[in-house]
């Protein structure tokens, strides 16, 4: 049985370090890819890649489950697959930590968990970017801070990054910086307006 491991992020810019050093030193093999993990199987490079190496009775490791898709729909049909295969799965960390060979309701639970975090983060700083221009904190010219770049910020944040590490992951999609990172301040100022805007809406 061979141990084959599936390293995942979302961006270019998010470092895959942590899930290196967890899988590394356990797998014959390990494959990367830097896309969301929304997309279907055919869409993404490396999780493709990982499903045409695995033989019958290897195992796919990944460090978490939403590794494998932050959509439930894909998380479940990309499970599905493996088992019908014979081809087992081990979770190092979090919901649903183990290895499986067989559907279970802790990997359905995980892939939910996975799905509802993200939504939760993408509606809550709607909410609170909604609630910010309601109280008159968003006016004058166009923000720097676009509410993908607020939600992408959140996210970040959420994950441990700090404002520094943030900054690279972010990109003005519009306007005289287009293309450039915006500042340090900027994304400072975004957040402090999300976390206002979040006690209020509560």
């Amino acid at each position: 049985m061979a141990l084959v491991g599936l390293v995942r992020v979302s961006t270019d810019k998010q470092n895959v370090d942590r899930q290196h050093d967890a899988l590394d030193p356990i797998c014959i093999k390990v494959f990367e890819e830097k896309i969301s993990g929304k997309l279907s199987v055919e869409e993404r490079p490396g999780l493709s890649a990982a499903l045409e190496y695995v033989r019958d009775g290897d195992m796919l490791c990944v460090q978490e489950v939403d590794r494998l898709g932050r959509d439930t729909l894909t998380g479940l049909m990309t499970l599905a697959g493996l088992f019908e295969r014979n081809i087992a799965v081990k979770v190092l960390e979090g919901v649903g930590a183990g290895e499986h060979t067989e559907m279970n309701l802790l990997l359905e639970l995980a892939l939910v968990l996975a799905s509802e975090r993200r939504r939760d983060i993408v509606k809550k700083t709607k909410n609170g970017l909604e609630a910010a221009r309601a109280r008159g904190r968003v006016g004058g010219r166009r923000p720097v801070m676009t509410e993908p770049l607020v939600v992408q910020a959140v996210a970040l944040r959420a994950k441990g990054f700090s404002l520094k590490q943030i900054q690279p992951h972010l990109r003005i999609t519009d306007g005289v910086n287009k293309g450039k990172n915006p500042s340090i301040g900027a994304i400072s100022q975004a957040l402090r307006a999300y976390d206002t805007s979040i006690e209020v809406t509560q």
